[in-house]
């Protein structure tokens, strides 16, 4: 069955008008709403367009099969096209399955070094690194928001902006727990440590998503540790964002690694909101584990999701049992093989669950004595 084509074309044209409209233009926040679906549809509406074509060369085709002298050709152009007609068909329904809604948002990335000591804090930088070299090789910007470094060189923890169109749909197979296998420095007797890091990729919210009052905010200013040029050592530029401070509800965000306090609260409170918005959005995904409608892992950031072991070169992701022996290539920001075989699996996953949806829709829908299978009389 071809997926109907015309209200996915004529919603990419309105976008088209849209963003040439100045008024449109002259509105940062509908001009970025409107450039991102338009940066979603664009790949589907080029599958439909070729597919829209390849139908258009099958009925010139089918016209030419009674002709004597171009029959024998239109033959093998209509087997030709209507080959490229399922193809493009099966490509273009699994590019219209439905989507994370968060895939195409920002994202606000934290790296915590757990159980492990020094060497989690150092595998913690190691990581972060490699999520620093896969966001630029993805032509996304990245931008330190918080950075606690230890004397061993390493990282307690670290919170990081990543922007750019798809940017949560990169990361968003990132959260869990995250465990290294490996020989110390410091080990004499060559024993395998295990070490411990956990990562939570939060979908970046915007000021609709996430209402904060004022009043429930506690704002504080200090000045910045760690390693920093001259503004970011000897000022008060480091901010701390506390919300509804002493209560149950209590969530703390700071910014300390640019050198304007303004920035630095901005950057707070964006942290701040996506933290807020993850909070409800854990309680979504624990009601709807009863229904198994999560993504992969439920990106739990209690769960562990992949293991570097560093003797065999070895990275397994537990979620999908994937292994892959380029531990190297990993970590040098290579996570398109593993992030690629999760999003197939995930997509199995939403199509599974469109298939569950459209027969729930159709056996609602189904006249009385007719659902569940049963004949126009009913059951016997």
């Amino acid at each position: 069955m071809i997926p109907p084509l015309r209200p996915l074309l004529d919603e990419f044209e309105a976008l088209e008008r849209q963003l040439a409209d100045p008024e449109v233009a002259a509105d940062p926040e509908r001009a970025r709403r409107a450039g991102r679906r338009y940066a979603v549809l664009r790949p589907q509406v080029a599958l439909a367009q070729a597919l829209e074509g390849q139908q258009a060369r099958a009925q010139d085709a089918r016209a030419a099969l009674d002709d004597p002298e171009l029959g024998e050709m239109a033959r093998a152009e209509l087997a030709e096209a209507e080959a490229r007609i399922a193809a493009l068909a099966e490509e273009l329904r699994d590019a219209l399955l439905p989507r994370d809604p968060d895939d195409d948002k920002d994202v606000i990335l934290e790296v915590r070094a757990a159980a492990g000591g020094d060497e989690a804090s150092l595998f913690a930088a190691e990581l972060l690194q490699a999520y620093l070299r896969y966001a630029a090789a993805e032509g996304l910007r990245a931008e330190m928001l918080d950075s606690h470094p230890t004397e061993v060189g390493g990282l307690s923890k670290a919170s990081v902006e990543i922007t750019g169109t798809g940017a949560y749909a990169r990361f968003k197979f990132e959260s869990g727990v995250h465990r290294v296998q490996r020989v110390p420095t410091t080990e004499a007797q060559g024993r395998i440590h295990t070490s411990t890091v956990t990562v939570a990729v939060m979908p970046a919210a915007e000021e609709v998503d996430v209402a904060l009052d004022p009043a429930d905010l506690r704002v504080d200013v200090f000045r910045s540790s760690g390693p920093g040029g001259q503004s970011v050592n000897t000022t008060d530029s480091a901010v701390r964002v506390t919300y509804r401070p002493g209560t149950p509800e209590e969530l703390v965000a700071t910014c300390q690694d640019g050198k304007s306090q303004t920035k630095n609260k901005e950057k707070a409170m964006a942290v701040l909101r996506a933290r807020l918005l993850e909070r409800e959005r854990a309680r979504a995904q624990s009601e709807a584990r009863a229904t198994r409608l999560v993504q992969i892992g439920g990106g739990d950031r209690s769960e562990k999701v992949r293991t570097y072991n560093v003797p065999q070169s070895r990275v397994t992701d537990h979620r999908i049992g994937f292994t892959t022996h380029d531990l190297a290539g990993v970590m040098a920001g290579h996570f398109q093989e593993l992030h690629g075989a999760l999003a197939t699996e995930e997509r199995a996953r939403r199509a599974a669950d469109a298939v569950v949806a459209t027969a729930g829709d159709a056996a609602d829908a189904a006249p009385p004595g007719r659902a569940h299978g049963r004949g126009q009389h009913g059951a016997a």
